[in-house]
């Protein structure tokens, strides 16, 4: 008996797959807890649809990914920060200060969770960064910090 899942199960898989499972469990367990429904023709269309309608978001982010990949890859972005004597900064310059400039200079919303500096930025000079656009699609990028 084909079936849609309803809601995650640890045995069979996630919301919204096609699994194939035997009669019994089907119409006595799934069925009534309302855990899937059955496999129709109307079930499978909505089903298709939805299969559709995710790959066509994936395809669509990847794109998106690209060309911002395109647009960051090999920038530079000139920081200001504080500092004391020696060149030490007064705190530090952090992903999300990162994440900011990139949104400010080329209107690119990033997770600050997706900036991942090489280490931290404490002391002026040039450092580089990988911006995470989606899975496996990455920038490579500079940080140049100056005194203010």
């Amino acid at each position: 008996m084909k079936v849609i899942l309803l809601q995650d199960i640890k045995a069979l898989g996630k919301k919204g797959e096609l699994c194939d499972v035997s009669e019994g469990y089907g119409r006595n367990y799934l069925l009534p807890k309302k855990l899937a429904k059955e496999a129709n023709a109307q079930a499978m269309n909505e089903y298709k649809n939805a299969e559709n309608s995710k790959n066509f978001k994936i395809a669509t982010a990847k794109a998106q990914a690209e060309s911002y990949k395109k647009v960051l890859e090999g920038k530079t972005f000139k920081m200001t920060a504080k500092a004391g004597k020696g060149g030490k900064l007064f705190g530090s310059i952090t992903s999300k200060q990162v994440a900011d400039e990139i949104k400010k200079q080329y209107s690119i919303a990033v997770d600050k969770r997706k900036v991942v500096l090489e280490r931290d930025i404490k002391e002026f000079g040039t450092y580089s960064a990988e911006v995470k656009l989606y899975t496996g699609i990455s920038a490579d990028i500079e940080i140049q910090v100056s005194e203010a």
